[in-house]
């Protein structure tokens, strides 16, 4: 399928606008259609990672892993529960994907810059509502996209008061008040730049604020519908929406809870809340089916339909973040395993955790799931589960040893620890 765009716009002068806002030097990831195939995954292995998930806390987990090479090896692994009434989990049901939120809304920002509509390295202030950001900052879209813009996340202040449980704090600031994105990104900026702009990474929700105002402000529609009209409704993502700040989640839907910071006190229900403190950084609702077809036609470029090839190689232009095998690219990030690298990303917002990924070429897309917050331990388990599900049984001991380790990532003779992802609280 040719590269359409469907709000109509001229493919050929966005081109040129794409390359001109290029860095100079500035590497491309190729469109690698070239990538094998990933070996058969390892059932056994991602099913111990989601008891490990289970174990720790979490009612319920579970893991699709959707091959689009025509082997027919699709798999859902589910244990545990949906909610503490009983119901068993399933995997078609849907949840709150936290800052996978984040993918959705750097494909909308590339559609305007194909447009010619936003430059990622101009001043984001510049598509901003006047007096969003002050006159001094002269942060980029591109920053922005990358976390490298020194933006203060605005989540800390709602969710690490002192002497407060974390449900406490869910209760008091999150679960009933409707905030204004102005209202979030004003949170952030009276603390002030955080690093020079582009000098390091740092996580930051309220950048992704930014650039959904950016979205409202060039488009002049509100963000759900422009969220809705470039790709829910294209794509067919039926168990896809955007509904802040109404708390409900419609139709068949997994329970959320938090962990209460003392272990001894119940999970708390938490599936009821405005979500409009992450809003476009973490508020879109879906399932995994849906997060399945999005990520496939996102890493399919022009054939996709959603962002052109050149979007995606600067999507895919992953830079280092502290966690070792975790790199970042516009609103995507990359995780190094024993067998390759894949793209997606992970969100963990109150109730709900989520990990996203597929490899380059989309010939495998993984989601694993658990209905639990606040527990690094069921995050640890959760990507636990991504190693087995993408690269497959690990090799014996004796084969380990018998081959040297080579520096790249992917040559199958060393097998990737679990990735620590040091800011997927949202």
């Amino acid at each position: 399928m040719a590269y359409t765009r469907w709000t109509g716009a001229a493919v050929a002068a966005a081109a040129l606008a794409l390359v001109a806002a290029t860095p100079a030097g500035a590497a491309t990831a190729p469109t690698a259609p070239t990538t094998p195939a990933p070996p058969a995954s390892d059932t056994a292995g991602v099913r111990a990672a989601l008891q490990r998930t289970v174990d720790a806390g979490a009612p319920g987990a579970f893991a699709v892993i959707k091959n689009h090479d025509g082997s027919g090896r699709d798999q859902a692994l589910t244990l545990g529960k949906a909610d503490l009434d009983g119901t068993p989990m399933d995997s078609r049901l849907r949840f709150r994907v936290g800052s996978n939120s984040k993918m959705f809304a750097s494909v909308l920002v590339m559609r305007l810059v194909e447009e010619g509509r936003i430059d990622l390295d101009k001043p984001l202030r510049d598509y901003l509502p006047a007096g969003t950001l002050p006159d001094d900052w002269q942060i980029t879209g591109r920053q922005v996209m990358q976390h490298r813009a020194g933006v203060y996340d605005h989540t800390n202040d709602l969710l690490e008061q002192a002497g407060e449980e974390t449900t406490d704090a869910f209760e008091k600031r999150i679960r009933n008040i409707a905030y204004k994105p102005s209202d979030l990104v004003a949170m952030s900026v009276k603390r002030g730049p955080q690093a020079a702009p582009g000098a390091r990474y740092s996580y930051s929700n309220t950048g992704y604020v930014l650039l959904g105002l950016a979205v409202e402000h060039v488009t002049g529609r509100p963000y759900a519908e422009v969220l809705r009209e470039e790709i829910i409704e294209p794509l067919h993502l039926h168990r896809t929406s955007f509904v802040v700040p109404n708390k409900a989640i419609k139709g068949a839907h997994a329970t959320g809870y938090l962990t209460n910071d003392d272990r001894t006190k119940p999970l708390l229900d938490s599936t009821e809340q405005t979500a409009s403190w992450v809003w476009s950084a973490g508020a879109v609702i879906s399932n995994a089916a849906d997060l399945d077809r999005f990520l496939s036609k996102v890493v399919a470029g022009s054939k996709g339909g959603l962002v052109s090839d050149e979007s995606l190689r600067q999507m895919t232009n992953v830079l280092p973040t502290p966690s070792a095998n975790v790199s970042y690219g516009l609103g995507i990030r990359q995780i190094q395993l024993s067998c390759g690298k894949v793209f997606g990303h992970g969100g963990i917002v109150q109730g709900y955790q989520t990990q996203s990924f597929t490899t380059p070429n989309g010939s495998r897309t993984v989601v694993v799931f658990a209905n639990a917050s606040n527990n690094g331990t069921v995050t640890q388990g959760l990507m636990g589960a991504l190693e087995p599900a993408f690269c497959g049984k690990a090799p014996s001991p004796a084969a380990r040893s018998s081959v040297a380790p080579r520096n790249s990532v992917g040559d199958g003779t060393v097998r990737a620890t679990v990735p620590v992802v040091e800011d997927t609280r949202i």
